[in-house]
């Protein structure tokens, strides 16, 4: 199937090819036609499978551009999604009249009041800052057709029940909800209960969030200190464009981190504490190629998306299997090719095999010679 097959408007179609969407995913075939329809869907689907692509041209399609109105809210977990899916939703409308704001946290509040007054057609944020803006009275909702809850698991598992149960009851009963989530646990499920109608169900299965196209390997070190020094000589030995590197702690990311930009590693890094704006500019250089190489935790796991990735390495296998899909999706998106290199000891080829079993996917020891594997 094709984008034109789907019904889209022509100058979104523009510019979905323009972003560089060859043909829809699995989880857009399935969901845009439902959220044209105009009936609530829930649609369960990891990061990975298109998602974002999915519930933004579904939007994008229902805004009126001669209403100059919020038409359309979008709720996010975290300010680094809520940042990805602008730039996406941006892309998408370039070749229309739609405007969009950002309303997040650790953003001024005074500039963002005044953005609100200009009634841009749709709103993306975090669930704190979004409530905050209703109960101000400064976000009007009577307009709001459209409602998306995009990571729902993620914004739960954050605290964000309250706020988006008032979040819910500030808009329109009639307004459209579209709840996409990886998984479906019991206050997800509460909460379609309570608020939605009659909702489509959609399910994206793991099997279509592929790791084809993705070599993993494993490389076994005896010393964990003697990790950095694996790092570095990858990088010497592999001619890599860019890479992530996850470590789970980030006292351990701060000595890499120190370490590498010692060594003249063109190296940032990402953590929690770090500051919207500094998070922005790490991010900013790392996409532009100014840093090749970027350390993170795993807030950047889910829903970062750095088109020319070839490689990330697992610094630390993640504490949940789970989150070994988020971190080395990363590098092999929609049949891209990439490779995954997991440094482990002795003590986690158990967890390792588990994590195989999990996936049902291979994970080798690393050969001497792997660019090949990064052509």
């Amino acid at each position: 199937m094709s984008f034109d097959e789907l019904k889209i408007n022509e100058n979104i179609l523009r510019g979905v090819y323009a972003h560089g969407f060859e043909k829809p995913s699995a989880i857009q075939i399935k969901s845009i036609p439902i959220i044209l329809s105009g009936k609530d869907i829930i649609a369960q689907a990891q990061s990975g499978t298109g998602k974002t692509g999915a519930f933004s041209i579904g939007t994008l399609c229902k805004i009126d551009e001669s209403k100059e109105k919020i038409q359309s809210l979008i709720l996010v977990p975290t300010r680094e999604l809520a940042e990805q899916v602008y730039k996406v939703i941006q892309d998408i409308s370039s070749y229309t009249k739609i405007t969009m704001l950002k309303v997040i946290g650790g953003t001024n509040v005074s500039m963002c009041r005044e953005d609100l007054r200009k009634n841009p057609h749709i709103i993306i944020g975090t669930p704190g800052r979004i409530l905050d803006m209703m109960h101000r009275r400064d976000l009007p909702t009577n307009d709001i057709q459209t409602l998306i809850l995009d990571e729902a698991d993620e914004m739960l598992s954050y605290g964000f029940k309250d706020s988006i149960h008032d979040i819910i009851k500030y808009v329109p009963k009639n307004t459209q909800i579209c709840l996409f989530s990886a998984t479906l646990p019991d206050d997800i499920l509460e909460l379609t209960t309570k608020f939605m109608n009659d909702p489509e169900r959609v399910l994206v299965k793991k099997d279509q969030l592929t790791l084809e196209g993705i070599q993993q390997f494993f490389i076994n070190i005896k010393h964990n200190d003697w990790k950095y020094d694996v790092i570095t000589d990858l990088y010497d030995v592999i001619n890599v464009g860019q890479c992530i590197i996850y470590i789970n702690s980030k006292n351990k990311i701060l000595e890499i981190y120190d370490r590498l930009t010692k060594d003249n590693f063109p190296v940032g890094f990402i953590t929690g504490d770090r500051t919207v704006q500094e998070r922005n500019e790490v991010m900013k250089q790392f996409r532009a190629g100014t840093l090749r190489i970027l350390l993170s935790s795993d807030l950047l796991a889910r829903g970062i998306d750095v088109q020319q990735l070839s490689l990330v390495i697992n610094f630390d296998l993640p504490r949940e299997k789970e989150t070994y899909i988020h971190r080395i999706g990363r590098s092999g998106r929609y049949g891209r090719k990439g490779v995954a290199i997991n440094l482990i000891n002795d003590r986690e080829v158990e967890y390792m095999k588990h994590i195989e079993g999990f996936y049902d996917t291979k994970i080798n020891e690393m050969p001497s010679d792997i660019s090949e594997y990064l052509r």
